[in-house]
């Protein structure tokens, strides 16, 4: 963050490097509340709001500002810095302005012609528009040869089915996401939910 904001103040007509700083800044705003006690990774949904460190948010959203004025269109930098300015004004994830995330990825989806940026505008889709909106973007990811073996595909794909109460096909993704990937806490956690899934069912 030092160096970026180094050579903002060089190049400062330059928003892509206004935009890196603040996407910077507010990611760094939210390590103390990713983490929980145990190591155990926490999610968005769940992290604790007032751990954020709202002076790093500050410098972002007064970066993202600059780069918003020196730049025509916001380049990949400024646009992740303006999801993550989105998550950082709401006071909770019902809060959210998810079409506004969903609008940003789609732009950032256009630049960077990116799979997973696809998956995350899944994500924004189905809490902006409903489970089922989102789940038709996930489905048409499904063949995508970059996306195989990537473990976030067929968890996000669990969420949105459960959220639609198709409970057994939730539970073969997330069982099908355990198995994919390498870090072991979150294959326990994804294990836990395909569980959760079975007792739903009772079986």
């Amino acid at each position: 963050m030092r160096l970026g904001r180094i050579l903002a103040g060089l190049v400062p007509g330059e928003p892509e490097v206004h935009g890196l700083v603040a996407l910077m800044e507010i990611q760094a705003s939210r390590l103390a509340a990713r983490v929980g006690p145990d190591g155990q990774a926490i999610t968005l949904t769940d992290q604790n709001r007032a751990a954020w460190d709202r002076v790093l948010i500050g410098r972002g959203l007064a970066a993202l500002r600059r780069a918003e004025e020196v730049g025509e269109v916001l380049g990949p930098y400024a646009l992740q810095a303006s999801i993550a300015a989105c998550h950082a004004r709401a006071t909770s994830v019902e809060d959210t302005d998810w079409v506004r995330i969903a609008a940003l990825y789609e732009a950032l989806a256009g630049l960077t012609r990116s799979p997973v940026v696809e998956l995350n505008r899944a994500v924004a889709v189905s809490r902006a528009y409903g489970a089922e909106s989102g789940l038709e973007l996930v489905d048409a990811l499904s063949e995508d040869r970059a996306l195989a073996g990537y473990h976030l595909l067929p968890t996000v794909r669990g969420d949105l089915l459960e959220q639609l109460g198709r409970r057994d096909e939730a539970r073969a993704e997330f069982e099908r996401a355990a198995d994919m990937t390498r870090n072991e806490r979150e294959r326990t956690l994804l294990l836990q939910r395909a569980a959760a899934c079975a007792r739903e069912l009772g079986t």
